[in-house]
């Protein structure tokens, strides 16, 4: 009598193809729901409480929002709207052209100003189980890089927008499954160079585990190098809304590198792990680092502002 695992192994050969189509079918539904509804699912995680009670969008910031879909040339900003989020910088999902929209999330530190930072330092952080203080030497460093001038502001909501308008959820949900048909034709191929279609069982199984171990690098590669081709295209699609864009794109980066500084100080041994000496993020781990370093991309943008003037 044949063992289960050969019964399931017969089965799987006969139906690979329904069930590769299946299965990366899936995976990109799973990667898209968040995007697809984004009401229900990103906004209740971002959303910014306050006694117990969700935090309404202020006034001021409704208008900055909307001035940014203007200057950018939406022509249907219905399908975009916004809401107050934790975090220190704006984030953003969905899909504009889909029933639900595109959310995106805007701090109360972008309701601070130079002469008022109420939307910072109402706030208490706790870094290594201590408050910050604001008055501090540390604390006033870190208050003034989490203040953005008008202009900062605009490049940052700005940058959420181009990188929804322009499908960034879509190419980004599509890499994992594109990943995982690549390992069914890693295990074709190796057992074609091999000769193992109808090789041992044993020979076929540790072919396929190889294969899944190349479809796995192959996901962490691409999933880095797609994540860095949209941080610096919604980069570029921001600064080149204005010249006031470009400058406040600087600036944001600036004061992300000079929190990251701040707070590697703060935080001790950890933040060193974390953050490096140039204010960039450490790779998470040695075949991963999710985001383009953030002294390249305003790099990349002081070079749009140097090109403009030439």
């Amino acid at each position: 009598m044949a063992s289960p695992f050969l019964k399931y192994a017969v089965l799987l050969q006969k139906y690979r193809t329904p069930l590769l189509i299946a299965s990366c079918g899936g995976v990109f539904a799973a990667n898209m729901f968040y995007h697809v509804f984004p009401d229900m699912s990103y906004r209740q995680l971002y959303q910014a409480w306050h006694k117990g009670e969700p935090v309404t969008l202020s006034e001021k910031l409704e208008v900055v929002f909307q001035q940014v879909l203007r200057d950018y040339g939406i022509s249907s900003p219905n399908n975009f709207s916004a809401f107050a989020s934790f975090g220190f910088h704006p984030v953003g999902a969905g899909v504009p052209w889909l029933p639900s929209g595109a959310q995106i999330g805007i701090p109360a530190n972008f309701n601070s100003t130079t002469d008022d930072t109420g939307g910072i330092t109402n706030r208490t952080i706790f870094i290594n189980g201590k408050t910050v203080e604001w008055d501090s030497d540390s604390g006033l460093a870190l208050k003034e890089a989490l203040v953005f001038s008008p202009e900062a502001q605009k490049f940052a909501i700005a940058r959420e927008v181009a990188r929804l308008e322009s499908g960034g959820p879509i190419v980004s949900a599509a890499v994992a499954p594109f990943c995982l048909g690549g390992v069914w034709v890693y295990s074709v191929l190796l057992k074609q160079v091999f000769g193992l279609h109808a090789g041992p069982v044993l020979l076929r199984g540790a072919v396929n585990i190889l294969a899944l171990g190349l479809g796995a690098v192959s996901y962490f590669l691409t999933s880095d190098t797609v994540s860095q081709w949209m941080d610096y295209s919604s980069d570029r699609r921001a600064a080149g809304v204005s010249h006031n864009y470009a400058k406040g794109g600087v600036e944001f980066y600036d004061k992300i590198l000079s929190r990251n500084k701040t707070l590697r100080s703060l935080m001790g041994p950890k933040g060193e792990e974390m953050y490096a000496p140039s204010g960039n993020l450490f790779p998470a781990h040695l075949l991963q680092l999710k985001h383009a370093p953030y002294t390249s991309r305003r790099e990349g943008i002081l070079s749009l502002l140097k090109e403009e003037k030439a």
